[in-house]
């Protein structure tokens, strides 16, 4: 089962509906975020960057929310705006593009932020990970498009003696660049890039070089790509769709243009932002007019009509059923436990003083494996020591696992060891068999 998310870049909340069915779930309130700034963290949780309430304001908080609960979770304050956010499938960590120019990691489990770095001249307008999820590709207000390896982002020397951390630096966008996306091949996928210069440039991550430009009639602000890479979409300011072609040639009588084949239209206004569904047929485009519509990229034919709100939609999301957790036994302070934490603000805050060890959360279905998340160390003690004082039974359940996880790390050790002992004893009887002569003597 999938659902379409969606927010707005007004504050009317967070839209939730079955994509099959259209049936809304849920509204999620408190929420105005800017285009890229909506993100389901591996499916566990809701996390959006927020719009500044006065453009005077040099920052603006992000909202972290559970799939059961409308209300705003957990509240975070950067140092500065964030727009677009990024985390990866397993929801180790989230990264946010700053107003500055800069990037910013953070570690879900603990919160801490693991480092910023400046990555552009000027705002970072979207990001994206490769499929692989080893490279950070960023799109910027100066027009530039950088991959980023993150292991060199914590390379300290390379940022002391001023040599750039990056791995390409494309720069031939004219203006803005408004989306990025990666495809499927890995070290040989391919990445394509959106700008209000009205082009759309697809990347070589092997080559590093740029493959194919694509001009259209109108500014394009949303791409997705089919899952099988044969196309991409566009969504354009004119409230169209085009279709372009990857792998193949134009037909020119369709008069779009180079590499132009199709166009999908519904008389909306302009296209904001685009998500495909995991069946590599349906699509969904959020609109400037408040409504999202889902499309059959097969016949060409909107299938759905949502309305959202009277405000521009600014994100939409397709994201499989989420994971859930039953926290109807819960108080509200053993709710925000399983959550993650705020987001630390800086580099050097006190939280780096604590225990930040990486470790499973352990949910009352301990055979459901998609239902377990990375927790801090110290946030799961405080978890079970809260659960113990109120003399619940998932506290002894959550200790018994402790011991069974203990006890089958004691016989993985004890095997180790007696492997040990039979090598060190057949390596000394070879040793003496082999100083003995054949006489006997």
């Amino acid at each position: 089962m999938e659902f379409v998310v969606a927010s707005s870049s007004v504050d009317t909340g967070i839209g939730c509906w079955d994509l099959v069915s259209g049936a809304e779930k849920l509204r999620y309130r408190s929420c105005a975020s800017p285009p890229h700034g909506l993100l389901s963290v591996s499916r566990h949780f809701l996390a959006s960057s927020q719009l500044r309430e006065n453009p005077s304001s040099s920052t603006a908080p992000i909202f972290f929310w559970s799939w059961e609960k409308p209300q705003v979770q957990v509240r975070s304050f950067p140092a500065e705006f964030i727009g677009p956010l990024v985390s990866d499938s397993d929801g180790s960590y989230i990264i946010g593009g700053g107003s500055s120019g800069a990037i910013y990691l953070w570690e879900v489990a603990s919160g801490k932020l693991l480092n910023k770095f400046t990555a552009h001249f000027r705002s970072v307008t979207c990001l994206t990970l490769s499929n692989d999820e080893s490279l950070l590709i960023s799109g910027s207000e100066d027009g530039s498009v950088r991959v980023w390896p993150l292991l060199m982002i914590f390379d300290d020397i390379a940022k002391e003696s001023g040599e750039n951390i990056y791995k390409y630096s494309f720069s031939e966008h004219a203006l803005r660049v408004t989306s990025v996306i990666s495809g499927q091949g890995l070290c040989n996928s391919i990445v394509i890039s959106s700008s209000e210069d009205r082009t759309c440039k697809v990347w070589s991550l092997s080559e590093g070089r740029l493959l194919r430009s694509i001009t259209f009639p109108f500014i394009i602000d949303a791409i997705a790509m089919d899952p099988g890479e044969h196309v991409f979409y566009a969504g354009c300011r004119d409230g169209k769709i085009y279709v372009a072609a990857l792998n193949a040639e134009w037909n020119p009588a369709r008069n779009y243009g180079k590499f132009i084949i199709d166009s999908l239209s519904d008389n909306s206004k302009a296209i904001t932002c685009l998500a495909f569904s995991t069946d590599g047929v349906t699509l969904v485009s959020g609109s400037e007019d408040g409504t999202i519509r889902v499309w059959n990229t097969n016949t060409g034919q909107m299938t759905r009509l949502l309305k959202h709100s009277k405000a521009p939609v600014s994100n939409v999301l397709i994201v499989r059923q989420p994971t859930k957790i039953s926290q109807n036994s819960l108080s509200r302070k053993q709710e925000l436990l399983l959550m993650a934490p705020p987001l630390n603000k800086y580099t050097d805050s006190r939280e780096d003083e604590v225990e930040s060890k990486a470790v499973k959360i352990l949910y009352q279905n301990f055979n459901d494996f998609d239902n377990r998340t990375n927790c801090a160390a110290h946030v799961m003690s405080s978890q079970i020591k809260e659960l113990q004082q109120n003399g619940s039974s998932g506290a002894v359940q959550m200790e018994l696992e402790r011991l069974r996880v203990e006890r089958k790390r004691s016989i993985q050790m004890a095997q180790q060891w007696k492997k040990l002992y039979n090598d060190i004893q057949t390596t000394f009887v070879n040793e003496l068999l082999s100083g003995v002569n054949v006489d006997g003597s």
